[in-house]
């Protein structure tokens, strides 16, 4: 069974065509990247065919440039709930959160100290881990194993009146958890840190406000909700101009642009604008059905919360459907959050008896496009101790997906004979 919500959706995605020995394919792999919808590819195409220069220039496709990225900056702004110049585009995510640390190391000396957390995605803690080298001490916020959340009281024990910096997710690409992040930047503030949010999962699953939030810098990819490779980063005007990041000389020295090196990826920065602009297409078409949405939606800001809202509220029904079909397979662990801890729509197992690469490949045989491994989560990973058989099974639910995908996916999991047949023909 389709909704109207969804069956509109999946109609705005080319590759959903695709087939495989005849059969659909179900993408349930979203947490690595979504598929694009055809906005976003004719974006690429658009400005590849129509605009390709570099910026500043002074002839006309350099200034078609130049104002597609302005559009660009405003759309993101429209996104995080900021102004444009407090947007920051890159190669990806963890580019910028080099750039940044690298930028905030220069505020620091010997002995300050950053806090980062053991559920956190590498692109959120190998920036930081590097600062040891220049006398920056680390301290690693506990994760709670059974609830697969962070442990507040120990990030709390863990700061102090030399605490510089502060980085989270807030949200885990690994289990799904949503930390309470709101009382993690608050805590961080009174003691005087900055605060850096991977929102790289979250932002394509619930509404970012980076003015309800308070962060200093917020990192999101756009290629994880509906876009192509390119990172942005919300980052507070009034400190990123105060900081001193590696750029070249000619490069403009005020935000946003002073920590953006070289060339930017254009076609991409098209694309991405689109992602925006898809989501708030949802919420303008779907908003009337969303509870929490009161008053018109005339902005895109509002429309873009209705979008997110939308989908949120869609992959709610099929992530507890998954849960529920999940738990009734005796050999199968679920890891994430319990029942009333915010989580987002990505569920993660181990199957007994079984490496999880095992798994995800049987899977691939019925066009059940799953991951298998760490996801560059691999602290929490390690935590959990299951680097030994291949780490977790990660299923992501994405707007595009349905009922019917999952169903498929239960189905395969549960027919043991099918699984020792694709096992021996491995082994012949």
């Amino acid at each position: 069974m389709k909704t109207e919500l969804s069956s509109y959706v999946r109609s705005q995605f080319p590759s959903l065509d695709k087939t495989r020995n005849g059969k659909p394919i179900a993408y349930l792999d979203g947490p690595g990247g979504y598929q694009v919808p055809t906005r976003v590819i004719n974006a690429i195409k658009d400005y590849l065919i129509n605009m390709n220069a570099n910026a500043d220039g002074s002839y006309f496709t350099s200034k078609q440039t130049d104002e597609m990225i302005q559009k660009a900056r405003q759309a993101f702004a429209d996104f995080f709930n900021s102004s444009w110049d407090e947007v920051v585009f890159g190669a990806n995510m963890t580019t910028l959160n080099f750039s940044l640390a690298h930028a905030l190391m220069r505020e620091m000396s010997s002995g300050d100290e950053v806090i980062i957390t053991e559920i956190d995605h590498e692109g959120n803690r190998a920036p930081w881990l590097e600062l040891q080298e220049r006398g920056v001490k680390l301290k690693d916020v506990s994760l709670d194993l059974d609830s697969c959340t962070l442990d507040l009281e120990d990030f709390q024990n863990k700061l102090s009146s030399n605490t510089k910096v502060v980085a989270c997710n807030y949200a885990s690409n690994a289990v799904g958890t949503i930390t309470e992040v709101e009382n993690i930047v608050d805590m961080a503030h009174e003691v005087g840190a900055y605060t850096v949010v991977d929102a790289v999962h979250y932002a394509a699953h619930k509404p970012t406000d980076v003015q309800q939030l308070d962060a200093d810098f917020l990192l999101v990819s756009a290629y994880k909700f509906f876009g192509p490779h390119v990172g942005v980063m919300y980052a507070k005007k009034d400190i990123l101009d105060q900081l001193n990041p590696s750029k070249v000389r000619p490069q403009k020295s005020y935000p946003p642009y002073k920590i953006e090196t070289g060339t930017l990826n254009h076609e991409g920065i098209a694309g991405a604008t689109q992602a925006v602009n898809f989501v708030a297409e949802i919420g303008e078409k779907f908003g009337h059905t969303i509870q929490e949405i009161s008053g018109d939606l005339q902005s895109r800001r509002s429309r873009i919360v209705a979008g997110l809202l939308a989908f949120d509220n869609y992959e709610k029904k099929l992530t507890n459907f998954l849960l529920e079909e999940l738990s009734d397979i005796p050999d199968v662990t679920i890891y994430g959050p319990p029942e009333g801890v915010p989580r987002t729509s990505t569920v993660s197992f181990t199957f007994e008896g079984y490496d999880s690469s095992t798994i995800a490949k049987y899977l691939n045989e019925s066009n059940l496009l799953v991951w298998d491994g760490d996801f560059y989560a691999t602290t929490l990973v390690d935590k959990l101790g299951l680097q030994d058989q291949g780490g977790l099974v990660r299923i992501g639910i994405a707007p595009y997906n349905t009922i019917e995908e999952l169903k498929q996916l239960i189905e395969a999991l549960k027919d043991k004979k099918a699984l020792s047949s694709y096992l021996e023909s491995q082994d012949s």
